[in-house]
């Protein structure tokens, strides 16, 4: 699969970019490399990569996508950090991954399947990796591709590879259930439980 777009740059980054609509359309079904590192404290897992996401080469990229902001007011990071600062995470203890690593335009498209083959895939990477946390960023896809049909928010009762396992809310700006305060204030509780264990 071909890498990132134009915008994936470290120096230099234009953080007002906006990719083309033929950018957007040639990043469907696009790898976006994991943020990770060994012995993380908390290892977020979204869904998948949006075209945004991937054409730019950073995760949670679209504007009005709520999950730097998130991280923030949960107290993860000292100031609300910018998609292209991404490689700062781990120096902080954080990293990003996907339950499936391809792009799409909406996490609906992809199928039940490719969630529980992502699940299967995400069990070997926190078991090679060993976080601390981890964290699935929307309920749906954790219930899909992990078989826990009548999961709800917070805390599970299992681990993942001996990680503690938390689900978050969807951040994206479909997801009219949370503001960014509540969504933030989501992301604080899981913030307060890894500060106790």
């Amino acid at each position: 699969m071909p890498g990132p777009g134009p915008a994936a740059r470290t120096d230099g980054v234009d953080r007002g970019y906006r990719p083309t609509r033929e950018e957007l359309a040639s990043a469907v079904d696009r790898l976006l490399p994991d943020v990770i590192a060994p012995g993380l404290d908390v290892l977020f897992v979204g869904i998948n990569p949006g075209l945004w996401s991937a054409a730019t080469g950073w995760h949670f990229a679209r504007p009005g996508n709520r999950f730097w902001p998130a991280l923030h007011r949960g107290g993860f990071t000292p100031r609300l950090m910018h998609p292209s600062e991404q490689d700062e995470l781990p120096g902080l203890g954080l990293g990003i991954t996907n339950v499936v690593a391809r792009a799409s335009a909406r996490a609906d498209e992809l199928s039940a399947a490719e969630l529980v083959d992502g699940a299967r895939e995400l069990t070997g990477k926190v078991a090679a990796y060993r976080p601390r946390w981890v964290a699935v960023v929307g309920v749906t896809a954790y219930r899909i591709g992990f078989a826990r049909p009548k999961a709800t928010f917070g805390r599970q009762p299992e681990s993942l590879a001996g990680a503690h396992l938390w689900v978050l809310p969807n951040p994206s700006g479909l997801n009219a259930h949370y503001t960014p305060q509540t969504l933030g204030a989501a992301f604080a509780e899981l913030r307060e439980a890894t500060s106790r264990e």
